[in-house]
């Protein structure tokens, strides 16, 4: 049997956010399980590695210890961006609210910065996860590169992407529009460079 062009063509069901949470209430999917809800597909997160882990812990005490109790700092928890998108950013710095956000996750709105770290998912996290969190009015994002040893800072999200990109190195520092009396060193965020 010979299949025609249109019968070639896949067909995929996006899952809301809502079948998602419904997923784990069934035990199809569990709270242990590395995934997360990406334009309607479940996509399996890439193992947090020890440089990774080290850089999310140290940006987390760093934020702390600078923000609290002006703000809400979410180390890999949920971020509703839209029905479709539900990911877990590295870091969500968000504003503050009385009940901790128990009546429902951090919308883009709440994020004063989305950060998320990268060593294996770098081209992932520009390729994908950036234009969702755009798309969705994240107003700033950043993604540090393990790899190559930088912060870009993206700012002004659009339908279509961030439309400012700004590349930070060592020596250089980093800044939060929506939280001036922040600053960070990329040295800070990277930690001591590795032998």
């Amino acid at each position: 049997m010979t299949l025609t062009n249109e019968e070639l063509i896949v067909r995929r069901r996006r899952f809301t956010v809502d079948e998602y949470h419904r997923m784990v209430d069934a035990g199809v999917l569990h709270e242990r399980d590395r995934v997360e809800l990406l334009d309607g597909e479940v996509v399996t997160m890439s193992p947090i590695g020890s440089p990774h882990a080290a850089c999310v812990a140290r940006l987390t005490e760093l934020l702390v210890l600078r923000l609290a109790p002006h703000v809400t700092i979410f180390p890999q928890s949920p971020l509703s961006l839209d029905p479709y998108s539900e990911p877990e950013p590295d870091l969500t710095v968000a504003r503050r609210k009385a009940d901790f956000y128990a009546s429902g996750h951090p919308e883009p709105g709440d994020a004063l910065l989305v950060i998320e770290v990268g060593d294996t998912a770098v081209r992932f996290d520009r390729r994908v996860k950036a234009p969702l969190y755009a798309r969705a009015g994240v107003t700033e994002l950043w993604l540090v590169d393990l790899n190559a040893g930088e912060v870009q800072e993206c700012r002004k999200p659009t339908a279509k992407g961030y439309t400012e990109t700004v590349v930070r190195t060592r020596g250089e520092r980093l800044a939060v529009e929506a939280l001036p009396a922040l600053s960070l060193t990329v040295d800070e965020v990277l930690g001591p460079p590795t032998p």
